[in-house]
């Protein structure tokens, strides 16, 4: 996938496509406005891929539904991997297939998808008693964007994909991301000014082990 298509679907996770402009998808990628057939071709080819859908002109990302009447499993689209340590794993949001599971893991949550766990830096956190472990399947609520203190988050830094705990420190106008691991992680520090390149793109509603 080119790297203006990962920007696409990565940017995707907080905004709803369909309501931009080419242009206005362009400036967000970094092409500029003044270039939106090179915008809308990059478009396109997420609509071949499957990703997007064309609908008179407006671009939407397709919602993963159960097909199968024969089994009340849902299938949750797996989105590349997501670090537990420094932010080092581009958000791609490259479909790596799909999970299958009950609705009860799930909490019968509408907007749900995977990624998988890299790295032990949350080794030490516990998600309704479960730790993340390198190589685990991370639940993330993507409706759950503005989370509370201590809740666990898949942030997007510059394009980098990472799983940390959340905290705002709104005496010093920060936010600071918090590693929980047996092994030894500075925090991540987000000043309020300088939030144009960081985004939440989920909460983590559970972790599934792989192992």
């Amino acid at each position: 996938m080119h790297d203006l298509q990962k920007k696409i679907v990565s940017i995707s996770l907080n905004k709803d496509l369909s309501k931009l402009t080419l242009r206005d998808i362009g400036e967000l990628i970094g092409i500029g406005r003044d270039n939106p057939q090179k915008t809308k071709h990059h478009l396109q080819q997420l609509v071949k891929r499957g990703v997007f859908k064309n609908e008179g002109g407006k671009y939407k990302k397709i919602n993963v539904k159960n097909d199968d009447k024969k089994t009340s499993l849902v299938s949750l689209p797996i989105y590349g991997s997501a670090n537990c340590g420094e932010a080092i794993s581009f958000a791609d949001d490259h479909l790596e297939g799909y999970l299958k599971v009950s609705p009860t893991i799930i909490k019968n949550k509408k907007k749900v998808f995977v990624v998988k766990a890299k790295g032990n830096s949350m080794n030490k956190a516990l998600i309704d008693g479960e730790s993340i472990n390198d190589g685990d399947y991370v639940l993330i609520d993507s409706e759950k964007k503005n989370p509370e203190n201590g809740d666990y988050v898949l942030s997007i830094i510059d394009g980098l994909a990472n799983i940390k705990r959340f905290k705002e420190d709104k005496g010093r106008g920060m936010i600071v991301l918090f590693s929980e691991s047996s092994s030894n992680y500075d925090p991540i520090y987000i000043h309020k000014n300088d939030r144009d390149f960081y985004s939440v793109a989920g909460k983590v509603l559970g972790v599934l082990k792989n192992s």
